[in-house]
């Protein structure tokens, strides 16, 4: 029950991206019958299913780094209020409450992922 702490939720996070990226490996090998970009994919998958791991581990490494995706992919959902155009499109008129919830979510995220890991803490 304690992997499921807001300590933890940056490192949920990069789970799931590495999990969707081995089912887009599947899903370009089997269906797409691509055989050069599952291996881009995959290493894609296995770089952030390692920083997943070594943060359930409490590695501080890859908990810096898992910060540090956090923050980036704050700051992109941050901007995209402002500049997305595809977004837009996409949900159109339900794209301003959609994306300021998962910004707000995003920094919150990231904000505990932080503050509970003491990753910035000032020894004194």
């Amino acid at each position: 029950m304690k992997k499921l702490a807001l300590q933890h939720g940056l490192d949920w996070l990069i789970a799931t991206f590495a999990a969707i990226a081995i089912l887009a490996v599947l899903q370009t090998f089997i269906i797409g019958k691509h055989f050069i970009i599952p291996t881009i994919i995959l290493i894609i998958a296995v770089f952030l299913g390692n920083l997943a791991w070594y943060g359930f581990k409490q590695a501080k490494w890859a908990q810096y780094l898992n910060f540090w995706c956090g923050f980036i992919l704050t700051n992109h959902c941050f901007y995209a209020l402002f500049w997305a155009k595809k977004y837009r499109e996409i949900l159109g008129s339900a794209f301003e409450p959609v994306a300021v919830v998962v910004t707000l979510l995003l920094f919150t995220l990231t904000w505990f992922y932080a503050s509970k890991n003491q990753l910035f803490r000032c020894n004194k």
